[in-house]
C-alpha cells in the first residue's frame, strides 16, 4: 500500500475513540487483500477520505425484470424485520440505489444525510470502499463493516451486499443491499442479503418465458495445436458478408502490428471466432489459447492452469467475456500481461499476441480496459443476413459429414429469423435439425425460429404455441384440420398465430 494507504489505515485504527461501540479496529497489515485493493482504487479515483460526495442522476428504471423481482422479495423480507434497523435496497449494475426499505426513522435519516438514498449513486468509483460497490466490482457477496470503509462519513455503517446474475443472460444486473448501523450484529447480514438475492435470480427465471438457465462459469480453458482445432474451427471465411470479413481485416491489422484487440458485441456473433482467423492470418501454424472468466471460486485455478502460456512466442492468448471479470481478478490478469509482455519484449523483441472478448467496452473492468489498444465492433447475426445461408449449410455439414440440403421453406424461415442467440443459436438448432432429417425442412425446425411473440410467454403459452407450430408444420396440414386437431376454431387459430408471432411460409406443409 502507498503511504497515503497507510495513513488511511492509521486513520481507522483511531475510529474506536472517534464513533464509540464502533468495535475491533482492523490493522492495516490484517487488512483483506480485496478492501486493500478497493481502498488503492478509491484513492487512484479520487474519493473524499471524509465524506461522500452525492452524485445524483434522479434516472431510475423501475421496468425491468430485475427490479420488479428484487422488489418483491425485498418487500415481503422487510415485513418480517420491520422492528430491526435494516435498510433493504436494490441497485442497478452501476450502482444506482433504485429503492430503499427500511422501518427505523433514525436510520433513515443517517442514510439520507449520506445519500444513501434512491437515485444517488454508491459505485466505487463513487464513493469508494463500500458493500455495494465492492459487491458489484468483485461480483461476489461482500460484507464492509465500519472500520472497512473509506469514507469515513460510513465508519458508523455495516453494508451487506450481493451481486444479481440474470439467470438467463448471465449478465450482471445489480445488487441487493442491506445496510445497519455499526454497532449492530452483522452476523446475519450478509446471509440474508444472499437468501434475497438468490430469491431474486430464481424469480426471475420463473418469469423469463421458461427458458433455460445459463450455466454457471466454469472457466474452461482449451489449447489449440492446429488450425483445424482453432476456436471456430472450420468456419468460413471467403463465403461470409462483407461486415464480417471487414471486422476480421480490421482486428487483423491491430494484431499485426502487436496491438491489444478487444472484439466488442452480443453473446454468441462470434467474437471469439472473429479473433481466432485474425490471429491464423498471422500465426497459420502457431498456437491459440482461448480462456473463459471463470467464476469466482475457480480464479485461482484458473489462472494457474494457462497463464504459464502467457507470453510464449509462440501462442496466441484470448481472454473471453472480460466484461464478466471481477475486478480484482482483472488487476492480476492485467498484471501479468504487462509483465509478460516485457519479458517477451526483452528476450525476442515481439509483441504479445493477446486479446479480448466483451458485450461492451465500457463495461470491461478499468484495469484491463487500459490494455486495449484497438476495439473492433462484431455486428450481430440479425444485420448480416447474407451470413445465415452460408453458416446454416456450414453447421449441417459439420453435423452429419456432408452436404445435407434444405428445403426453400426452411430457408425462409430461417433468413426471416431475428436470432436473438446470434451464430451460436443458429449453428446450434441447425445441427439439432441435420441429426434428424437427411433434408431440413420447416418441421425440423424448433418452434421458436417460426414464431416472434410481443410479449414474455409464460409456460402455458409456450406450449400452446409449440403445439400449434408442430401441428401446422405436419406435411399436408391444411388451417381446417390443424384447427379441428387443436381443439379450437379456424378464427381462434388464426388469432393465436398473431398472438404468438407465428409465421409459416408456403411450401411448408400446411
Amino acid at each position: 500500500m502507498s503511504d497515503d494507504d497507510l495513513e488511511r489505515a492509521r486513520i481507522h485504527d483511531t475510529l474506536d475513540r472517534i464513533v464509540p461501540g464502533a468495535g475491533a479496529t482492523v490493522p492495516a497489515t490484517r487488512l483483506p487483500q480485496r478492501l486493500r485493493a478497493s481502498w488503492q482504487r478509491s484513492q487512484e479515483y479520487g474519493v473524499s477520505l471524509e465524506e461522500v460526495a452525492p452524485a445524483f442522476t434522479g434516472t431510475l428504471d423501475q421496468e425491468s425484470l430485475f427490479f420488479e423481482c428484487g422488489k418483491e422479495v425485498l418487500t415481503d423480507l422487510h415485513r418480517t424485520l420491520t422492528a430491526e434497523p435494516i435498510s433493504l435496497m436494490l441497485t442497478d449494475s452501476d450502482g444506482l440505489v433504485l429503492n430503499r426499505l427500511c422501518g427505523d426513522h433514525s436510520l433513515m435519516r443517517a442514510l439520507d444525510a449520506v445519500h444513501l438514498a434512491p437515485g444517488f449513486a454508491y459505485s466505487e468509483r463513487e464513493a469508494g470502499t463500500n458493500g455495494l460497490g465492492l459487491a458489484l466490482a468483485d461480483r461476489v457477496p461482500t460484507l464492509v463493516r465500519a472500520e472497512e470503509h473509506y469514507s469515513l462519513s460510513l465508519c458508523t455503517y455495516t453494508c451487506a451486499a450481493v451481486p444479481v446474475i440474470d439467470p438467463v443472460t448471465g449478465r450482471l444486473e445489480g445488487s441487493v443491499n442491506l445496510t445497519t448501523w455499526s454497532r449492530s450484529s452483522s452476523g446475519l447480514l450478509l446471509a440474508l442479503a444472499e437468501s434475497a438475492a438468490s430469491n431474486t435470480a430464481a424469480l426471475m427465471l420463473a418469469r423469463s418465458q421458461g427458458r433455460r438457465p445459463r450455466p454457471a462459469a466454469r472457466g474452461e480453458v482449451f489449447r489449440v495445436e492446429t488450425s483445424r482445432l482453432e476456436p471456430g474451427s472450420g468456419s468460413l471465411h471467403d463465403d461470409l458478408s462483407s461486415a464480417w470479413t471487414q471486422a476480421v481485416d480490421a482486428a487483423h491489422a491491430g494484431l499485426a502490428e502487436g496491438r491489444v484487440v478487444a472484439a466488442v458485441g452480443e453473446p454468441g456473433s462470434g467474437r471469439t471466432t472473429l479473433l481466432a482467423q485474425a490471429e491464423r492470418r498471422i500465426r497459420r501454424h502457431e498456437r491459440i489459447l482461448a480462456a473463459s472468466t471463470p467464476a469466482p471460486q475457480d480464479v485461482e485455478a484458473w489462472l494457474a492452469l494457462w497463464t504459464p502460456e502467457l507470453g510464449k512466442p509462440h501462442t496466441a492468448v484470448v481472454v473471453r467475456d472480460v466484461d464478466a471479470m471481477p475486478t480484482w481478478v482483472a488487476e492480476r490478469l492485467r498484471d501479468l500481461v504487462v509483465r509478460a509482455r516485457a519479458e517477451l519484449h526483452a528476450a525476442a523483441d515481439a509483441p504479445l499476441p493477446f486479446s479480448v472478448t466483451a458485450e461492451r467496452f465500457e463495461d470491461i473492468p478499468a484495469p484491463l480496459a487500459t490494455l486495449v489498444e484497438v476495439i473492433v465492433p462484431v455486428p450481430p447475426l440479425r444485420e448480416r443476413p447474407d451470413d445465415v445461408m452460408p453458416l446454416a449449410r456450414h453447421a449441417a455439414r459439420r453435423a452429419r459429414g456432408r452436404d445435407i440440403d434444405l428445403t426453400p421453406a426452411a430457408e425462409h424461415v430461417l433468413r426471416d429469423h431475428a436470432w436473438p442467440g446470434n451464430v451460436e443459436q443458429l449453428l446450434r438448432l441447425v445441427q439439432q435439425a441435420a441429426r434428424r432429417a437427411d433434408v431440413i425442412d420447416v418441421r425440423h425446425l424448433p418452434p421458436e425460429v417460426l414464431s416472434s411473440p410481443t410479449h414474455r410467454l409464460t409456460r402455458i403459452e409456450s406450449f400452446e404455441r409449440d403445439e400449434i407450430v408442430r401441428t401446422l408444420t405436419e406435411p399436408g396440414t391444411t388451417m381446417k384440420e390443424a384447427a379441428e386437431r387443436l381443439g379450437m376454431g379456424r378464427a381462434t387459430l388464426y388469432r393465436k398465430l398473431g398472438q404468438y408471432g407465428i409465421s409459416l411460409p408456403r411450401g411448408s406443409g400446411h
